[in-house]
C-alpha cells in the first residue's frame, strides 16, 4: 500500500501559490499548452453548431483525449520545475505512451456517475416527464421570442421535486469523482500505477488530507471568481476593438491559458507533498526529444 503523508490544512493554499509561481516562471511555455487545449475545446463546440452529430463526435473524442492532455501538462509542469524549457509537443507526450490504458481508466468514475444519474433521472421522471419538460421548455422559448412573459403555471406542472433530487445527488457525486481522480493521473504517469490502483490511492490521499482539500477548494473558488472578472474586463475592451465574436473567442483562450496549467500545477504539487515526492519520480530522466515532437 502506498504510504500517504498527512499534510496541514495550509498545504491546500501552498499548492495554489506554488502553481501560480510556476506559471509566472514560464507563462508562454505553459500558457500556449492551455491555449491549445482551449482551441480543441472551441473546435468541438463549433462542430456542434454546424451539426449535432459532428459536435457529439468531437466532444467524445476530446473527452477521451482529456486525460492524455492533462498528463502532458503535468510533464510540462515538471519540466518547468526542473528549469527546462517546455516543448509544444509535450502536451501529446502520453498519447503514444505506455500509460494509455491507465489514463483512460481515470474516465471511469465520470462515466459511471453520468450513466447512473441518467438512469436514475429516467427512473424518477420517466419518459412522459421528460417529454413534458421538453414541451414546457419549447413553450417558454416561444413566449420569450414573442416578447411575452412565460406562464408560471408551466413550471409548476413539472416534476420539480424529482428533478431537484437528481441535482442534489449529482452534486453529492462531484466530490467523490474529484477525490478519485485528483492525483490519479500523476500517480499513473510518474509512479507507474495502474488506473484503478491510482484512483484508489487518490481517494485515500484526499480523505487523509481532507482539511487541505477544503482549504484548496475554497481558495480555488475565490481564484476562479477573480480570474473570471479579469477575463470579462479584457473581453469588454476587446469587444470594442475587434468585435463581440472574436473577443469571446480570445477571452475563452485566455482563460484556458491560465486555468489548465494552474490545475496541472496544483495537482503536481499536491501529489508531491502527499506521497513525499518519490525519489524515482523526481530523478526520472527528462523527456526524450523524439517523444515530444508532433
Amino acid at each position: 500500500m502506498t504510504p500517504i503523508n498527512k499534510l496541514p490544512a495550509s498545504a491546500g493554499a501552498q499548492w495554489l501559490l506554488d502553481a501560480f509561481a510556476l506559471l509566472r516562471r514560464a507563462p508562454w511555455g505553459l500558457g500556449r499548452l492551455g491555449v491549445t487545449w482551449g482551441a480543441l475545446t472551441l473546435l468541438a463546440l463549433a462542430g456542434g453548431a454546424l451539426h449535432p452529430t459532428l459536435g457529439l463526435a468531437l466532444q467524445l473524442g476530446l473527452s477521451l483525449l482529456g486525460p492524455f492532455l492533462f498528463a502532458g501538462l503535468l510533464w510540462a509542469v515538471r519540466e518547468v520545475e526542473g528549469g527546462r524549457p517546455v516543448q509544444p509537443g509535450v502536451l501529446f507526450h502520453e498519447v503514444r505512451g505506455e500509460h494509455a490504458p491507465a489514463l483512460l481508466a481515470t474516465l471511469l468514475p465520470q462515466l459511471a456517475v453520468g450513466v447512473g444519474l441518467a438512469l436514475l433521472f429516467l427512473a424518477l421522471v420517466g419518459t412522459d416527464g421528460m417529454q413534458q419538460m421538453f414541451d414546457v421548455a419549447a413553450k417558454i422559448q416561444a413566449a420569450q421570442a414573442a416578447g411575452q412573459q412565460p406562464d408560471p403555471a408551466l413550471v409548476q406542472s413539472l416534476p420539480v421535486g424529482r428533478v431537484l433530487l437528481c441535482l442534489l445527488l449529482a452534486l453529492a457525486a462531484v466530490p467523490v469523482v474529484v477525490f478519485l481522480i485528483f492525483v490519479a493521473v500523476p500517480q499513473v504517469v510518474f509512479s507507474g500505477s495502474h488506473g484503478l490502483a491510482a484512483m484508489r490511492t487518490s481517494l485515500r490521499a484526499c480523505l487523509h488530507n481532507l482539511p487541505a482539500l477544503v482549504v484548496f477548494l475554497l481558495l480555488l473558488f475565490v481564484t476562479l471568481l477573480a480570474l473570471t472578472v479579469g477575463v470579462q474586463i479584457v473581453a469588454m475592451v476587446l469587444q470594442l476593438l475587434i468585435g463581440t465574436a472574436t473577443a469571446v473567442f480570445v477571452a475563452n483562450l485566455l482563460m484556458m491559458a491560465v486555468l489548465m496549467p494552474l490545475f496541472a500545477g496544483v495537482t503536481y504539487f499536491a501529489w508531491k507533498q502527499m506521497f513525499g515526492a518519490p525519489e524515482q519520480a523526481v530523478a526520472a530522466p527528462t523527456l526524450p526529444p523524439d517523444r515530444i515532437e508532433v
